[in-house]
């Protein structure tokens, strides 16, 4: 696989901080059939449970520890009838008692709202939840967004697997983006730091084989997009309530094309005909 190098980079003594951000952004989703409008609302409630502010700042925490950072400040939301976000404010490096904003908890919620963000200094981690669904096909769609964005020589990307893992996740789409520059001792700009030349670089080789994945890069900006579609198709995996031993067969082919044309309609981000 070719790779593009900073010439090197490792050996840079830079002129004061790394300005470089470097953001990773995600969008998972999880795809299911509910025969019902009352075994609709049960996954969504189901989803929502699983998926609640607090189990969603835990993963950002663990985030935060995996990249080398200090939460500064954390806050949360569950939503009514659904979804919760978490924003959660972190600093590279850990930032004395004294110094710290007074409107900081980090992140040690007293009282605990109903709301979650979380701040970083110089960086942040925020994390929304979207369930979704259709009125009457019966298909069911769970949406987790995401955004990991640092500054400094901490790195999203060691959060990626991590992250994957922390979700079931049917289609995820990636970006990963490097703005801005820093400075060498000699004055010289640098707009990147690392070598990357896929977000599959940095992708455990067990999670990229299950998954059918498509590359759309910039290399010249600094731009780097990957979707991710699972590959194994299990009927049973993808209903709510029921198994696929109590549809007949007419039933699970239209509930198969029904799951595929979702799925493949988000994977390639466009309208679709039955598939």
């Amino acid at each position: 696989m070719r790779r593009r190098l900073v010439k090197g980079y490792k050996k840079i003594k830079l002129h004061g901080f790394n300005n470089l951000t470097k953001t990773l952004s995600f969008n998972i989703y999880d795809i299911c059939y509910t025969r019902s409008a009352e075994d609709r609302q049960k996954y969504i409630e189901y989803i929502d449970e699983q998926y609640n502010s607090e189990r969603l700042t835990k993963i950002l925490e663990d985030v935060t520890r995996m990249i080398g950072a200090h939460v500064l400040n954390v806050a949360k939301q569950d939503y009514d009838p659904q979804g919760a976000s978490v924003t959660i404010l972190i600093s590279e490096e850990e930032v004395p008692d004294a110094a710290v904003d007074p409107s900081c908890n980090k992140g040690l919620l007293v009282n605990v709202p109903q709301h979650v963000v979380g701040h970083l200094d110089k960086s942040h981690l925020t994390v929304h939840t979207y369930p979704e669904y259709h009125p009457d096909n019966g298909i069911s769609t769970f949406r987790v967004d995401i955004d990991v964005s640092t500054c400094g020589q901490i790195s999203p990307l060691k959060a990626l697997n991590y992250l994957i893992d922390s979700f079931d996740s049917d289609i995820i789409t990636a970006d990963y983006r490097v703005r801005g520059f820093t400075r060498a001792a000699s004055g010289q700009k640098l707009f990147i730091d690392h070598n990357i030349n896929s977000i599959q670089n940095y992708i455990a080789k067990r999670t990229l084989n299950k998954y059918q994945l498509i590359d759309v890069n910039v290399y010249q900006e600094n731009i780097f997009h990957t979707k991710m579609l699972l590959k194994d198709f299990d009927l049973d995996n993808y209903l709510f309530a029921v198994s696929k031993e109590d549809l007949t067969p007419k039933e699970q082919r239209e509930i198969i094309s029904k799951l595929k044309k979702e799925m493949g309609e988000i994977f390639y981000g466009r309208n679709m005909s039955r598939i």
